[in-house]
């Protein structure tokens, strides 16, 4: 939580994962970014700096967030509404789980 909020002081909340990505991210690593809407700032921001230091990139959204570029995979739940949305991802984490536990 401090670095959270050491980042967001000084150089800003929009950049709190673009800068762990930037310090921490490394060349095959998977970055997984969750955005509700598509138009999270420092989810897409992050995304930017993940591409750039060669991080492969999952993205997590909604129907308005069809349009993002650059997601190497892009799982788009068919909604507007946020709960089915976010009930959708916590499904998906769910069974990522199961498979990474086997």
């Amino acid at each position: 939580t401090s670095f959270l909020t050491a980042i967001g002081n000084d150089i800003g909340f929009e950049n709190i994962f673009k800068r762990q990505v930037e310090g921490l991210g490394n060349r095959g690593d998977v970055l997984i970014g969750i955005t509700t809407s598509g138009r999270s700032k420092n989810v897409l921001l992050a995304m930017e700096a993940a591409k750039k230091k060669g991080l492969k990139v999952i993205i997590l959204t909604g129907e308005s967030g069809a349009n993002l570029k650059g997601a190497d995979v892009l799982i788009l739940i068919s909604s507007l509404e946020t709960a089915r949305i976010q009930e959708m991802h916590e499904l998906i984490f769910h069974a990522w789980c199961e498979l990474i536990e086997g």
